[in-house]
């Protein structure tokens, strides 16, 4: 019978799938989340809460964009130390190697 995985590996497995839509998500909620608290304060000038949500993003894309590569180092550390030296057929669907070979 195959085990089940747990809560934490599925979001792991996700996120290694879409990693681009999890930076994403991670930028828009924390533009949104900036904006949201810098519109509470009333002394700020509207210009300096634009400013203001968009380094607080900005910060938080780079670190979900290191996050991201973490979890990538990680993955491909655990997919070769499974089954020895592995080769990476992740990418072989979208580049036709056919096509690019070497011509004498």
């Amino acid at each position: 019978m195959a085990e089940s995985k747990t809560k934490l590996e599925s979001l792991r497995e996700w996120v290694v799938d879409h990693k681009l839509r999890t930076v994403g998500c991670l930028w828009l909620s924390g533009i949104t989340g900036s904006i949201a608290y810098n519109w509470s304060q009333p002394t700020m000038k509207t210009s300096v809460k634009i400013i203001h949500a968009r380094l607080h993003a900005q910060a938080l894309t780079l670190a979900a964009l290191a996050g991201a590569a973490v979890v990538e180092f990680y993955d491909r550390k655990a997919r070769a130390g499974a089954g020895g030296e592995q080769k990476d057929d992740r990418y072989s669907k979208f580049l036709p190697i056919e096509t690019y070979s070497h011509k004498d």
